[in-house]
């Protein structure tokens, strides 16, 4: 695929809670201060996805100042009833995010559906309709919203803020149908903002990553669970 066939879209909401890893244990969820490589993906994939494409997020842009809010929480508990916990949210955000789709080359028996044009103008066409799915911001209840935009358009809060680090952070999942080791593996990364710009390494470059365990990819196959994508978009008048 191209690379320079790139998607851009604007997404933004009154809360979001990108949620680190660690502050999860005790129940109490702590935002990060920046959106993590995982929960865009989430939110391109909610505007449209296939599994023989993998969506690849280059960089975000965070257009207003980062700010927090925590609010009283009373979660359902395992064993029954309620308990109550504090989670700290991001409070007022708005993104402009851009990314492209890479084939998924570990599902060779997709590779039918490996249709450039297809893809890239379904997938335009759903984030200017505002997506197929619920769009949120790291969990469920954050809802987000999204629009089609040219990166870069408009004045961001860091725009002449030359840099600033993160520290190591979350970055995202690889799951056993995106590699060939037929793992599910975490990764975590050391991000900078420079100008109000984040970008993103890919997941292969990623420095730290983690074996969660061994499962092997879902299957599919054409008939049965996963329809030719080619002959839908004929009929839809896509191509």
């Amino acid at each position: 695929m191209q690379k320079e066939n790139k998607l851009n879209l604007k997404v933004f909401g009154r809360l979001a809670l990108f949620s680190d890893p660690v502050t999860r244990v005790g129940g109490e969820k702590c935002s990060y201060q920046i959106p993590t490589y995982q929960a865009l993906k989430g939110i391109f994939e909610s505007c449209y996805w296939k599994p023989s494409f993998i969506w690849v997020i280059d960089r975000v842009r965070v257009m207003k100042q980062i700010k927090t809010q925590s609010k009283g929480i009373r979660p359902i508990k395992y064993g029954g009833g309620n308990d109550l916990s504090i989670y700290t949210y991001l409070s007022d955000v708005e993104y402009q995010v851009e990314a492209h789709i890479e084939w998924n080359e570990n599902r060779p028996d997709l590779e039918n559906d490996w249709n450039e044009n297809k893809h890239y103008f379904i997938a335009k066409r759903m984030i200017e309709k505002g997506g197929r799915r619920d769009i949120f911001l790291g969990t469920r209840e954050c809802q987000a919203y999204v629009e089609y935009c040219s990166f870069g358009e408009g004045d961001g809060f860091y725009d002449n803020l030359s840099e600033m680090s993160f520290g190591l952070m979350y970055h995202g999942m690889t799951y056993p149908d995106e590699n060939q080791e037929n793992e599910l593996r975490v990764r975590f990364w050391l991000p900078k903002m420079k100008n109000g710009i984040i970008e993103f390494c890919k997941p292969t470059e990623c420095n730290f990553s983690r074996i969660i365990k061994k499962n092997a990819p879902k299957g599919f196959s054409y008939g049965t669970n996963f329809e030719d994508c080619n002959v839908l978009a004929r009929e839809e008048g896509y191509e």
